[in-house]
């Protein structure tokens, strides 16, 4: 069995969604600020993002970050 047999295993279908530099992602809860919106300032296995309300930035991981997504650019993103 090789290496991307046994990712594909685990993994699955999974696919990061798109998420470019300085997209604006909505996401399902609002900040403490009140905003919903976030701009994408670095993009990785970890993502920093600002709030659009009151500019607090903030690193969080890919995987949480990708759970909280509501949407991208204001489109919804595809869920595979």
């Amino acid at each position: 069995m090789g290496v991307g047999t046994i990712l594909n295993e685990v993994l699955g279908d999974f696919m990061p969604l798109n998420i470019k530099l300085n997209d604006i992602v909505e996401l399902k809860k609002p900040h403490p600020c009140g905003s919903k919106r976030w701009k994408v300032l670095r993009v990785g296995a970890d993502f920093r993002i600002q709030c659009e309300g009151c500019q607090h930035k903030v690193m969080i991981a890919r995987v949480k970050l990708e759970k909280r997504i509501k949407k991208i650019n204001g489109e919804k993103p595809n869920d595979n």
